[in-house]
């Protein structure tokens, strides 16, 4: 079943490109995908109040990357948003999946699982089936 989740108010955003935008997915996720480069404001206009919304209404966070750029073109304080994201929101953290062709991404995000409350797992863009429907907990991986 398909339900809304939040989306961005076009007000809000200045007159440029947004390089992180929201996929469409069942209400107890956020999913994004992100192109080019991601800036300060994509978090802080896409990402951060769609996951705030998330918590207020589930209490926890299933969260979906689709990386389409290169780690490189998130700015230093993209990365800053992210970790102020993860850190406020610590103990909220359920399922984290993160898509790229990048064995080193993959690898990264498989070890997040050891250092912090939730699962997180890496998966090749190929698997975009098998991770969505892992965070919307709808299959486990062993």
């Amino acid at each position: 079943m398909k339900t809304k989740n939040y989306k961005p108010d076009i007000n809000n955003i200045q007159n440029r490109n947004i390089m992180i935008h929201q996929i469409d997915t069942t209400d107890n996720i956020v999913a994004f995908r992100a192109l080019a480069e991601v800036t300060t404001e994509d978090f802080l206009t896409v990402v951060i109040p769609a996951v705030e919304h998330l918590v207020k209404q589930t209490n926890e966070i299933n969260f979906l990357l689709v990386l389409d750029t290169d780690v490189e073109n998130f700015t230093s304080g993209a990365w800053l948003q992210d970790a102020l994201l993860g850190l406020k929101h610590l103990g909220k953290w359920n399922r984290a999946a993160i898509i790229t062709d990048s064995e080193e991404i993959i690898s990264f995000t498989n070890g997040f699982s050891y250092v912090v409350p939730g699962e997180f797992h890496g998966f090749k863009k190929e698997a975009f089936n098998k991770a969505l429907n892992w965070v919307e907990g709808n299959i486990n991986i062993s």
